[in-house]
């Protein structure tokens, strides 16, 4: 794979990884409208990353 091509895969992986992390960050603010407000922002940014890249990989194995 030359530098310019994307592994889709990986980055796939690292979404889940921080969507992850951002669900975890968001059960421990629950008591915390502030920063509970700002991890439901950043999961929404998270779906339109899984809309871009993990739909196709997933419509890629069909």
């Amino acid at each position: 794979m030359s530098d310019s091509q994307f592994n889709l895969e990986e980055i796939d992986r690292l979404i889940q990884s921080m969507k992850k992390a951002a669900k975890t960050a968001a059960e421990q603010a629950e008591s915390f409208p502030a920063v509970k407000k700002n991890v439901d922002r950043i999961l929404a940014s998270i779906k339109m990353l899984e809309i871009n890249i993990s739909d196709i990989i997933t419509l890629d194995d069909e």
